[in-house]
């Protein structure tokens, strides 16, 4: 499975980006848990935002809770991760990552995924 991210780069504090998370064809990202991923440097890697397959139920780290916004377009076979009110902690590799556990109930950890995107850089500073 290949997913393709890509939409990072840099931003002021308090503005936004859009990251896309693109699944090879043969691949339905609809039939798969898909989680998004940070790492900032120094720090392990952690989940921020999932999607469920089928009902899609949503879920999110309370650091970014009400800022985040996780969406799936089946026609395009697309996974996004709209960031809004972005802050200098939010700085950090993201990833996007098929095949693992979502639930709105819980965290999501790297180690449930088996398949992932090679990851976009994502910076917020003045």
């Amino acid at each position: 499975v290949q997913l393709q991210a890509s939409g990072g780069g840099l931003v002021q504090p308090g503005g936004s980006l859009r990251l896309s998370c693109a699944a090879a064809s043969g691949f339905s990202l609809d039939a798969s848990s898909i989680g998004w991923f940070r790492q900032a440097p120094g720090k392990e890697r952690e989940g921020i935002s999932c999607i469920r397959r089928g009902d899609g139920i949503t879920w999110y780290a309370e650091s970014v809770k009400g800022r985040f916004t996780i969406s799936r377009d089946n026609a395009k076979n697309t996974l996004y991760l709209q960031m809004n009110n972005l802050k200098p902690e939010d700085t950090a590799v993201y990833y996007c990552a098929a095949e693992g556990i979502c639930s709105k109930l819980g965290s999501i950890y790297p180690e449930e995924y088996d398949y992932w995107g090679q990851g976009t850089q994502v910076t917020v500073s003045s």
